[in-house]
C-alpha cells in the first residue's frame, strides 16, 4: 500500500479537499463547534454529571455523524458509562478504517483558570483556544470527523469504510471498553485504527505514534498501630512507619531514578526502536530535562519512549499542614510505573513483592488500585498503514512527521491492537504545553488548522488507494 503516481494523479482533487477543511476552519466554523462541544460538561469523573455524557453522544455526535452518512448507536457498556458506535459502509469489497475518540473531559477545576476564563466556555485568546476537553479530546476527534466531511464535500465518496467508536469514560480508565470490544468484535471489525489523542512532541511538526505505554498505580503502605504516640516519650524505642516505608520506596531505584527491580527494566528497547528515537527532537513545551535524571545510558528520548518509569505520586503519614510531635502509626504512598511492551504486567506486583521481601522490608504492604494493568502496545513502525500515513503527511505538511514507538503515556490502544488485532496509527493533534488535565487547558489554532490539512490528506489518500 503505497501513495503511488504522486497520489494517482488526483493532486486537484486532493488539494481541493484540503482547501475545504481550511475554509472549515478559516470561516470559523471549527471554533463554533467546538465552543458547543466544550459547553457540555461531560465529566467521567464526577457521577453526578452522567446525564451530559448522553447529551454529547447522543445530541452532538449523533448529529454530526449523521450529517456524514454514518448509522449511529448508543449503548451502555457493563459499567454503565455510554459508548457511541456508527458506520458508514460504502462497498465491502473497500479497507475499513476505525477511528477511536473520547468525550469525557476530567474535572474542571474552576476557580484556578486565569481571569476572564471558565472551563466550560471556548475562550480565544491569541492562538489558544481555551477550554476543558478542547485538547483531550474534543478538538482532537472532532478535526478528523471534519476532515472526513471536507473529502465527502470534493470527491461525494470516500473510496474506503468508516467505522467510530467514541467512549465516555477513558479519564477514569476506559472501565468496560475493552469488555465491549471483545463483546462487539464484527461490528468494530477493520483493517486499522486512525485516532488522535496526547501532543505532538513539537507543535509546529506532526507526530505518529504506534502504541502507548501502559500504566499500574498501586499503593505501599505500612501499618503499625491504631494511633500515633508521642515522639519524646516513646521516640527510639517503637518503629517508625514512615521511615520504613520511605526506605522501602528508596530501595525501588538509586538516587537518579534508576530502576533497581530487574523484572521492571525492559528488553524490548532494540537497536530498531533506539534507530526511531535517535530521529526526534528533544521533548518540548514543558519543563527543562532534568540531565542527571532517569537512566543514564540513555537519551532523554529513550527514558520517555523505550523505557519504564516509576513515580510517587502521593505520600501521606501524620498531617503535614498541622504536624504533632508524634510517631504515626501509619504510612501510606501511591505509587505509579509507567512501562513499555516487553513488561509483563502480571508480573508487576509480585516482582516488587519479591524485591521488598529480598530488602527486608516485610511489613510493606501492595495495595493494587486496580484489578489488573492493560498491556502496553506498539505497532511495526515499517507498516504499510504506518507508511502510507507518513508519506502522505509529509505530502501535505512539506516535512516529514515524528514517528513514536509508542506514546509515553497511557492510553487503551490494547482495545484496539490486542482485542481487534488491528494496526494502531495514532496523530495526535495537541502539544506539549496544552495544560492537558490542568487549569487553563487550550489547543492552537494554527495546530488545529494545521491537523485539519493533514487529516483530510491523509483520508483522501487512503480512498485512492486500490481496493482489493
Amino acid at each position: 500500500m503505497t501513495i503511488a503516481n504522486n497520489l494517482n494523479g488526483a493532486i486537484a482533487g486532493r488539494g481541493a479537499a484540503i482547501a475545504n477543511a481550511e475554509r472549515y476552519f478559516d470561516e470559523g466554523d471549527f471554533f463554533l463547534e467546538l465552543a458547543n462541544l466544550v459547553a457540555i460538561p461531560s465529566e467521567s469523573q464526577n457521577l453526578a454529571m452522567g446525564e451530559f455524557n448522553q447529551t454529547y453522544l447522543k445530541e452532538e455526535m449523533s448529529s454530526l455523524l449523521r450529517d456524514l452518512g454514518f448509522d449511529v448507536s448508543v449503548t451502555k457498556t457493563c459499567f454503565g458509562a455510554p459508548i457511541l458506535t456508527a458506520e458508514r459502509i460504502e462497498a465491502p469489497n473497500l479497507k475499513t478504517v476505525l477511528i477511536y475518540g473520547h468525550g469525557d473531559v476530567c474535572d474542571p477545576q474552576t476557580g484556578a483558570w486565569l481571569a476572564n476564563l471558565e472551563p466550560y466556555s471556548l475562550t480565544a485568546v491569541g492562538d489558544k483556544f481555551y477550554g476543558r476537553g478542547s485538547a483531550d479530546n474534543k478538538a482532537q476527534h472532532l478535526i478528523n470527523l471534519r476532515a472526513l466531511h471536507a473529502v465527502l464535500l470534493e470527491r461525494k465518496s470516500l473510496g474506503f469504510n468508516v467505522k467510530v467508536l467514541i467512549e465516555m469514560s477513558e479519564e477514569t480508565g476506559s472501565p468496560g471498553l475493552r469488555e465491549f470490544v471483545s463483546d462487539n468484535r464484527d461490528l468494530l471489525s477493520a483493517d486499522v485504527l486512525i485516532a488522535s489523542d496526547g501532543p505532538r512532541i513539537e507543535a509546529k511538526t506532526p507526530t505518529i505514534f504506534l502504541g502507548s505505554r501502559s500504566a499500574l498505580n498501586f499503593d505501599l503502605q505500612v501499618v503499625l498501630r491504631d494511633r500515633a504516640y508521642h515522639s519524646g516519650n516513646f521516640g527510639g524505642l517503637i518503629a517508625d512507619p514512615a521511615i520504613i516505608l520511605v526506605q522501602a520506596v528508596a530501595s525501588i531505584t538509586d538516587a537518579r531514578g534508576q530502576l533497581r527491580i530487574s523484572e521492571w527494566r525492559p528488553t524490548s528497547l532494540t537497536e530498531s526502536v533506539r534507530d526511531v528515537l535517535s530521529a526526534l527532537p528533544p521533548v518540548s513545551d514543558g519543563p527543562d530535562i532534568d540531565p542527571n535524571w532517569g537512566e543514564e545510558t540513555l537519551t532523554p528520548s529513550e527514558r520517555a519512549f523505550g523505557w519504564n518509569s516509576f513515580a510517587i505520586l502521593a505520600m501521606k503519614s501524620g498531617n503535614s499542614d498541622a504536624p504533632q510531635n508524634a510517631i504515626s502509626g501509619q504510612a501510606k504512598a501511591t505509587c505509579q510505573l509507567r512501562f513499555v511492551v516487553g513488561t509483563d504486567p502480571e508480573d508487576i506486583l509480585p516482582a516488587l513483592r519479591r524485591h521488598l521481601d529480598r530488602e527486608g522490608f516485610f511489613q510493606v504492604e501492595i495495595l493494587s488500585r486496580k484489578t489488573e494493568a492493560f498491556p502496553a502496545t506498539r505497532t511495526e513502525v515499517d507498516g504499510p498503514w504506518v507508511q502510507l500515513v507518513a508519506a502522505s503527511i509529509t505530502e501535505t505538511h512539506g516535512k516529514a512527521p515524528h514517528i513514536l514507538p509508542n506514546l509515553a503515556g497511557s492510553i487503551p490502544n490494547d482495545a484496539f491492537s490486542n482485542i481487534l488485532g488491528l494496526p494502531t496509527v495514532w496523530i495526535p493533534h495537541s502539544y506539549g504545553g496544552c495544560n492537558q488535565h490542568a487549569p487553563n487547558e487550550h489547543v492552537l489554532g494554527s495546530l488545529s488548522r494545521d491537523a485539519l490539512r493533514n487529516m483530510t490528506g491523509v483520508f483522501w489518500d487512503i480512498g485512492a488507494q486500490t481496493t482489493t
